[in-house]
């Protein structure tokens, strides 16, 4: 009898542990970073209501061809993955720009605004200006995120002058800052 009670307790507590790592995954479901290690079959495994699409395209300023996979396409939560290889072995990146339910680890997600960044990164992060391929993008200046995989591009929500255009680091007093309400409204993670 004490024995089929100590398997009982015993059976009771691995259901219990089992039922709390679910609700742990669930709970970090778009998270980006926890999905750099799928595969595409994996993929499809945890987000079966994903709705993928899947193709070829040309990347890296159209110098590269590439597969990819849209999860949630046409929804707020449209994230892009393109993969290394053809055979969507291994993750080559992520990308999102919707505001929908996708952050990552550290809890930047679109519309984070710039001072939050800089609280996030513990240094004050700088940006390339606006109007190209990669206008916005964020450098974390040896901040907490520098060697992390996370690409961050901002963009303005206020009035935007001449000198906040093109392929250079953007120099600015605070004030000039602060007046262009910068958020963030693109995450990519290279993996």
């Amino acid at each position: 009898m004490k024995k089929l009670s100590l398997i009982i307790v015993v059976l009771s507590l691995s259901l219990t542990a089992c039922g709390s790592s679910n609700s742990k995954i669930s709970k970090n479901k778009f998270v980006a970073e926890n999905l750099t290690g799928y595969n595409a079959e994996v993929l499809n495994e945890n987000y079966p209501d994903a709705n993928f699409r899947e193709d070829t395209g040309m990347f890296e300023e159209g110098t590269v061809e590439r597969a990819y996979t849209v999860m949630y396409p046409d929804t707020p939560d449209e994230l892009h993955i393109t993969w290394k290889t053809e055979e969507r072995e291994e993750i080559y990146d992520i990308r999102f720009s919707e505001n929908g339910k996708w952050k990552s680890a550290e809890g930047i997600e679109i519309g984070t605004p710039y001072k939050a960044l800089n609280e996030i990164n513990g240094e004050k992060i700088s940006f390339y200006g606006f109007g190209w391929d990669y206008g916005g993008a964020v450098m974390w200046n040896d901040g907490k995120l520098e060697n992390s995989k996370l690409r961050v591009f901002l963009a303005p929500e206020g009035e935007v002058a001449d000198k906040f255009y093109g392929d250079h680091i953007i120099e600015a007093s605070e004030e000039e800052i602060e007046s262009l309400d910068l958020k963030v409204t693109s995450i990519m993670l290279v993996n």
